[in-house]
């Protein structure tokens, strides 16, 4: 009974912070297992634990279970309060993975009941993978409960046994006025509980409003479901957290599978495209249409089918499903369960020799135009084999890389255990620990002791606490013109095409090869002209927004918000020989201005030269013991093939884009920074000066961040030489330890020591400020991605711009005019440009080795 009693102390602790109890350990599963045999303490509640507090799929504690209910099932063992065909039923929730053999191998069961349970369970488990085999097999050879399952299967009750969406849904509105992004639905500062969702939904909106759980809590006394209503919903980052906490406190259980829930209503003016695509494979409803006549407490009647919201009788929005596939997608559970069942039912009709079955609705396809493809049409379209793809046509892409960092990573392993997944199909898995590295909890090295492993068995590759920044490691492995995803925004290739998502659908992109794409329509941004003396290309970054708004296609205000990127792939032309580490600038901030993906076009020799630096940091990843060794000789030898005939996709003259903007550099003649707080208020440095609302003061400066390369480290060397101590708190974290090396060996870090800089091992630190923050209410210059309310510091107020501007802040203590500005960095990086933006040639370093 110590079990027990441990137990029920966790139970209390858990209540006090309003949460259920954490899913059994693998030990305490085994523990409870022998209180049922020994048919000690309270048998029910035994056996529900049993049944609904032990994780599903390949978690360890899944295997005993897994393993004892067998026993039962094949008679080994006889235990009072579980019979055989009820243990049966009970492998039946586990959703795949351990509980898989042996159901199958209860088909062939003398017992006629547990044949039955079998049938039933086996009918209802869509992750079988390669024991789909086995049960074919057995039909072959006559066994008539596995031709049941296989029939089963073919008719996809597996679908038909759920209910349809309704006709009719009425909820309660909770509603969130202006703009949520995903550090409100899931702070940064609370990233170490994301795994723990019921815990780490507590933190949800706690920095936007008073008493958030308290006003839902009240709301559901209505007696209604909940809906999260938004202006505008979900920007910012992919975290699949921020869609957790949604469905935690507005969706419903998932029988056997503890502390997630489906389900829930979101409904949103306008809903971020990644928020959308998580919320569809999470089972959520997402809806977008006219929230100004919904207010918190309004009881309003949902029309799916007929599009429609009434309240009081009253239409106020009306509204279109999208995708046309979504009514299936929720009445499967989500998007992925529907296509891992489609996937199933199709294979098992093909078995028995039936044709392919009416019953899922079919992704609408548009018509074929007839026009060229645009670069990123082409890359998924060889990624589905095929010339190229549509706006509006859902395929399903080859994934070739694809990435997971620390603060997602132990939710990506959660769902890849759903997913009762041993191994990755995916051609090359990266996992990185850069957002916990600098100042790691006790959770963070829990998580540096068994993630890595856990990827690594599967046939992923385990980057090390300090390496760096997981984008400016994945880029390094990319082939060109391929296509992937990753569980972080911001994973936008420079030299192929990546739409990112939460750690769902890239578990899912891991786990399969393969993930879902509706192709968005893309937009055309062309340079042209010479780049101005003192301008950079994080100020090109700045421009694209800067000419949205000044076409009127990009608003700031969110009421009625206008965003032309908006779910639409970026393309960019006009700057063919920018170095990939550069073309990284550009790609990197299509996600601020919410964009699906992004392309470059570049020119071949700048895609050579990366690719045979990065064949010679795979050998010496290799060398240095990183595993999976075999994943990275593969990934090594495909890039050694592309050098042999190194061909780049273009853009066909006549492909068709949403819109075309062409920006002139010869107009650009002085820093464009995006203002506190949004990175879509951009304005010119003389526009922000002019602007006695913003304020110009800096007290604290970051350089730093995925949208940083060793060029902007020396720039900033170069820029503070010699001045001394600068008024401004300076924080220096390069982007990954080869750069941090290389820094220190051209004597740049005695530098940023005369400067008074305060650096961290490499890393994203504040850029994401879930450990180390600025002080509160602190006026922010600062190079990284995004600046969100209370992201950096609680009330900072941050700009974003250029690692050559944040030297002049630094040194000055507040923004330069543009005079000041062009007069100081000219004259200091003068005649040493060539030197300066030099990036990292591994195969050109003397002796490099990690």
């Amino acid at each position: 009974m110590a079990f027990m009693d441990e137990y029920k102390a966790h139970v209390a602790e858990r209540e006090a912070l309003g949460v259920p109890p954490l899913p059994l350990s693998a030990a305490q599963t085994a523990d409870l297992i022998e209180m049922i045999k020994a048919g000690e303490g309270d048998m029910a509640e035994n056996i529900d634990l049993l049944k609904n507090r032990v994780s599903p799929g390949v978690d360890d504690a899944a295997y005993v279970k897994a393993a004892f209910l067998n026993d039962v099932a094949q008679e080994n063992v006889a235990v009072a309060a579980i019979a055989p065909d009820a243990a049966v039923e009970m492998l039946g929730m586990m959703l795949g993975g351990y509980n898989v053999k042996p159901i199958i191998d209860a088909l062939s069961s003398s017992n006629a009941a547990v044949v039955d349970a079998a049938v039933k369970a086996l009918s209802h488990t869509l992750l079988v993978y390669d024991a789909f085999n086995d049960v074919e097999e057995l039909h072959k050879a006559g066994n008539a409960a596995a031709t049941k399952v296989l029939e089963s299967w073919a008719n996809a009750e597996w679908f038909t046994s759920k209910a349809d969406l309704p006709e009719k849904i009425t909820v309660t509105v909770f509603k969130v006025p202006g703009e949520t992004n995903t550090d409100d639905l899931s702070p940064a500062s609370e990233a170490f509980t994301r795994s723990d969702i019921p815990l780490h939904a507590n933190s949800m909106l706690t920095a936007k409003m008073d008493d958030p759980m308290g006003t839902i809590k009240a709301l559901k006394e209505k007696g209604h479901p909940v809906a999260y209503v938004g202006d505008v919903v979900g920007t910012g980052s992919s975290r699949k957290s921020g869609i957790n906490s949604v469905q935690w406190h507005m969706g419903e259980d998932i029988p056997g599978v503890p502390n997630k829930r489906t389900g829930g209503v979101v409904i949103g003016g306008i809903i971020a495209p990644i928020f959308f695509a998580t919320s569809e494979d999470s089972g959520a409803l997402p809806l977008e249409m006219d929230v100004t006549q919904m207010e918190t407490g309004d009881v309003v009647d949902i029309y799916p089918f007929e599009g429609k919201a009434e309240k009081n009788g009253e239409v106020i929005a009306t509204f279109g499903l999208r995708p046309n596939t979504i009514t299936d997608e929720v009445r499967a559970g989500g998007r992925i369960p529907l296509i891992i069942g489609r996937g199933l039912t199709k294979k098992a009709r093909e078995v028995l020799g039936m044709g392919e079955i009416d019953l899922f609705l079919k992704p609408e396809q548009p018509a074929d135009t007839g026009k060229g493809y645009t670069l990123a049409q082409k890359m998924v379209g060889k990624a589905c084999g095929l010339e190229g793809v549509r706006p509006g046509m859902y395929v399903e892409p080859v994934m070739t890389t694809v990435g997971s960092q620390d603060t997602t990573g132990p939710m990506t392993r959660d769902e890849i255990k759903e997913l009762a997944a041993l191994g990755f199909n995916a051609d090359f898995v990266l996992q990185s620990f850069c957002h916990t590295a600098a100042y790691p909890k006790p959770s963070d090295i829990k998580m540096y002791h068994t993630l890595p492993d856990f990827i690594s068995n599967r046939s992923g590759v385990a980057l090390r606490p300090g390496d760096g920044v997981i984008h400016s490691w994945l880029n390094r492995m990319c082939l060109p013109d391929t296509v992937g995803t990753g569980a972080d925004s911001h994973t936008r290739f420079p030299i192929g095409i990546s739409f990112p998502g939460g750690s769902g659908i890239v578990a899912f992109a891991g786990v399969t090869g393969s993930m879902p794409l509706t192709m968005p329509e893309s937009v055309l941004v062309r340079f042209k002209g010479e780049l101005q003396p003192g301008v950079t290309l994080r100020d090109l970054v700045n421009a694209i927004p800067y000419a949205a708004i000044q076409r009127g296609e990009l608003t700031v205000e969110k009421k009625g918000k206008k965003n032309i990127f908006a779910g639409r792939i970026l393309e960019i032309e006009g700057l063919p020989d920018l170095k990939v580490e550069q073309a990284f600038e550009l790609s990197d901030a299509s996600a601020e201005r919410s964009a699906a993906a992004c392309t470059v076009h570049l020119n071949k020799e700048p895609v050579i030269e990366y690719i045979k630096s990065n064949i010679v940091l795979l050998q010496s990843m290799i060398d240095a013991g990183y595993q999976d060794a075999r994943t990275l000789a593969r990934r090594k030898e495909k890039m050694e093939e592309w050098l042999k005939n190194p061909e780049l996709m273009e853009a066909d003259k006549d492909a068709e884009y949403a819109a075309v903007y062409e920006i002139d550099l010869g107009e650009i003649t002085e820093p464009i920074l995006a203002c506190p707080n949004d990175p879509d208020d951009v304005a010119t440095l003389s526009e922000v000066l002019a602007d006695a609302n913003r304020p110009h003061n800096i007290d604290e400066v970051f350089v730093g961040s995925c949208m940083t390369n060793i060029g902007h480290y020396r720039a900033l060397g170069e820029v503070l030489k010699g001045e001394g101590q600068v008024p401004a708190r300076l924080w220096v974290v390069p982007p990954t330890r080869m750069d941090e090396q290389q820094l220190q060996e051209e004597g740049y870090y005695a530098m940023y020591g005369a400067a008074g800089a305060r650096t961290e091992i490499p890393g994203c630190s504040l850029c994401m400020g879930n450990q180390a923050r600025v002080a509160d209410n602190a006026v922010v210059f600062s190079t990284s991605t995004r600046n969100f309310d209370n992201r950096m510091g609680k009330g900072a107020q941050v700009y974003l711009g250029s690692a050559e501007l944040a030297a002049v802040c630094a040194m000055l203590g507040r923004l330069p005019t543009k005079e000041e500005y062009l007069e100081i960095v000219p004259k200091k990086i003068a005649g040493k440009e060539a030197d300066i933006y030099k990036y990292l040639n591994f195969n050109l370093l003397e002796e490099f080795a990690l």
